[in-house]
């Protein structure tokens, strides 16, 4: 994924809703008397979802000190379940990997995160207190 807006990932995301929308539309189509709309909405609903994320990053591009911190601890919060930095890279665009890695450190120090391994594809995970 990296640092990109992944449509694959909303259409996976929505996959109940995209299946429903092509079932809809393809309705007698045998017939000639289908309906593409349904489809059609759905597709503008992901592009409008792929917007909003690409205009959330953009906005974090150029941000007042603190805010680059602030973005990946709410990055974290955010997490539901294992989470790797590339995930945290990839909602926090303009964000150096060493920040990222310091962030976690400390948390990881506050015993707020612990690390499930070692290495580039290691994982993380909140603990709760």
């Amino acid at each position: 994924m990296g640092r990109y807006i992944s449509l694959e990932r909303l259409i996976e995301e929505n996959k109940e809703r995209y299946y429903e929308t092509l079932e809809q539309s393809s309705a007698r189509w045998h017939d000639g008397k289908h309906d593409p709309w349904p489809y059609l909405n759905y597709l503008l609903y992901i592009l409008a979802q792929a917007y909003k994320e690409f205009e959330r990053r953009v906005n974090y591009l150029k941000s007042p000190r603190g805010e680059k911190t602030a973005a990946v601890l709410a990055a974290v919060e955010r997490q539901v379940s294992t989470f790797r930095v590339a995930d945290l890279q990839a909602e926090c665009p303009g964000v150096g990997l060493d920040l990222t890695r310091r962030i976690l450190a400390r948390l990881q120090k506050e015993g707020k995160i612990r690390s499930l391994g070692t290495g580039r594809g290691a994982k993380w995970e909140k603990l709760t207190n």
